[in-house]
């Protein structure tokens, strides 16, 4: 009967696939409003906040739906979920700090390295066994990420290696994810991800405060957090309708919006180097994606196929 529902739940890859490319827009306006709102002066550590303040406030209204049950605040795995949490955090501010000097398109070609960390760490992190096609994808998309920061160029800016810890915490803050689910709540996970970064960050906001020139930076600033919670939450939904293996190819129109979005706000495209680059990193990211989804249909036996039906 699992089976069944889940596959009732999966048949409608096109709403799925939509409802990623929205996700991902949803996204790129939180990157695309916090380079605008850092080159009119706005502290990288308070959009951080304005950020997570949002996405706190909505998810603890959704959990408290009901009453405010104690119990559905709690979860074994506690540390792990709060670790998440910094780990999210931790990507946001240095992706942050980050696009103030150098193109959108260089950070998000960076953060898509990602799914290459992701894979390189599933071994020591979750066991899982990476065969030599996927670690030569993994030595191809990492020069692909040198390509595109080209590190002894004169146009080389030291904020790259902000961009590429950032990379590799939201890479960690995903395998999290991965472990942790279908252990604790999706709802659970939203609301510590909103906490831990309002709580940590509220003192620093504080403290360097500005308050935005005009009412249309008040605004772009305010929708950060409604933006990222939204975003999450699409992206989430996508998967009630569509598997991931049909959705994952699409996360990587989110350099597709932020090419678009650097053109019409900032008057900047991506030059043939970071071209090249993010082709060379998507290329891997979807050779990887493709050898893990043949993986695990060679893992599949007889009884999870019955299992199924």
């Amino acid at each position: 009967m699992a089976g069944l529902a889940a596959k009732a739940n999966s048949d409608r890859p096109i709403l799925g696939i939509m409802m990623m490319l929205a996700a991902y827009f949803c996204f790129s306006f939180i990157d695309t409003s916090a380079k605008w709102l850092a080159l009119a002066g706005l502290p990288a550590l308070q959009l951080s906040f304005m950020r997570y303040v949002g996405h706190f406030v909505i998810s603890l209204a959704l959990i408290g739906v009901g009453g405010f049950n104690i119990d559905r605040f709690r979860s074994e795995k506690m540390g792990l979920v709060i670790l998440r949490g910094i780990l999210l955090m931790a990507s946001t501010i240095l992706n942050f700090i980050a696009i103030r000097y150098i193109p959108l398109t260089l950070t998000s070609t960076i953060l898509f390295s990602a799914p290459i960390i992701i894979c390189a760490l599933s071994w020591p992190l979750l066991g899982e066994r990476v065969g030599i096609w996927r670690w030569a994808a993994i030595m191809v998309g990492f020069c692909g990420i040198l390509v595109a920061i080209r590190p002894f160029d004169e146009s080389f800016h030291w904020a790259v290696f902000l961009s590429l810890a950032g990379a590799s915490s939201f890479a960690m803050y995903s395998i999290l994810t991965r472990k942790l689910s279908g252990i604790v709540a999706i709802d659970t996970m939203q609301f510590y991800s909103g906490l831990v970064g309002t709580a940590a960050l509220l003192p620093f906001a504080l403290l360097e405060w500005q308050n935005p020139q005009n009412a249309f930076d008040w605004t772009v600033m305010i929708a950060l957090g409604l933006f990222g919670w939204v975003g999450h939450q699409i992206l989430t939904k996508a998967h009630n309708f569509a598997t991931a293996t049909t959705l994952t190819p699409f996360a990587y129109s989110f350099i597709l919006y932020l090419t678009i979005w650097s053109y019409l706000v900032f008057d900047h495209l991506p030059d043939q180097w970071t071209i090249l680059g993010a082709a060379i990193v998507i290329a891997a990211g979807l050779f990887i994606w493709v050898r893990e989804n043949q993986n695990a249909v060679k893992v599949r036996t007889p009884a999870h196929v019955l299992a199924e039906k």
